[in-house]
């Protein structure tokens, strides 16, 4: 199970919301790149980046701030927030990012996901964030009737590389994650899931262990890294004797 730290970019700073409330914003001093870095030489394998603003609205306004961190970094980015075309997704491709995670396109417009993760197998991810069960948009803005486990059903035939699902009421919270809804969603899939919501320690990273043989693939890590309730080392070595490096599925994802 890989732990992966989250960049979350607002007006070229990194940020943390609480419950995805954009009206409960933590900036972090450091600069995105920094962080970026930062993250790298503390041993993360790569790093997930969301543009809030462009979740927000559409129009990518960070951009200087993801490229400054793709010359920065020797390890894989992913990166989501307002990806919804063709000609975004090879934009950031241009910059040197490795994975794109499409999120309001994946309810609003299915086939378009389903093209792109043709054209670009195992390079498209699906991101799932989910109120009560039912999946949010337009940066957890709008609330949809769709259900999280129905969406993940259908996309599962498509040629993604992942999952990343998110629990909105755990995220930002350091509360601990929704093992039931995770479970729910490693159970009707064969992709590989990235959970994301909640984390606040490394008890809470060692309970997701349990479902690393069903298909969960790695957690992202937000705010607990930033107040520094764990390190990315220390995380990294206490969940090595969870046999964090032996998952058998897909080992060369972020190889």
């Amino acid at each position: 199970m890989k732990l992966i730290p989250a960049i979350d970019l607002m007006n070229g700073k990194c940020v943390r919301l609480f419950k995805g409330d954009f009206n409960k914003r933590k900036d972090f001093s450091r600069e995105p790149y920094e962080q970026a870095k930062y993250w790298e030489k503390e041993g993360a394998k790569c790093i997930h980046i969301v543009d809030l603003d462009a979740a927000k609205t559409g129009f990518p306004t960070n951009d200087q701030s993801i490229k400054k961190i793709v010359k920065s970094i020797n390890i894989p980015i992913q990166i989501g927030g307002g990806i919804r075309s063709l000609e975004r997704i090879e934009q950031l491709f241009s910059y040197g990012v490795d994975k794109v995670i499409m999120g309001t396109s994946a309810i609003e417009n299915k086939e378009l996901v389903k093209n792109l993760s043709a054209k670009f197998p195992k390079r498209i991810i699906v991101g799932i964030d989910a109120k009560e069960g039912k999946v949010s948009t337009r940066g957890w803005l709008e609330q949809s009737d769709v259900l999280a486990t129905d969406l993940v059903k259908e996309f599962s035939s498509f040629k993604i590389a992942s999952f990343i699902v998110t629990d909105i009421n755990t995220d930002g919270t350091l509360e601990g994650t929704n093992e039931v809804f995770i479970k729910k969603i490693i159970e009707i899939t064969d992709i590989p899931v990235i959970a994301s919501g909640g984390i606040g320690s490394i008890s809470d990273l060692l309970s997701l262990t349990k479902f690393e043989d069903s298909g969960l693939y790695g957690v992202i890590v937000g705010k607990a890294l930033y107040e520094k309730k764990f390190t990315i080392s220390e995380a990294s070595n206490i969940l090595s004797t969870e046999r964090i490096n032996d998952f058998p599925i897909n080992k060369d994802y972020y190889a």
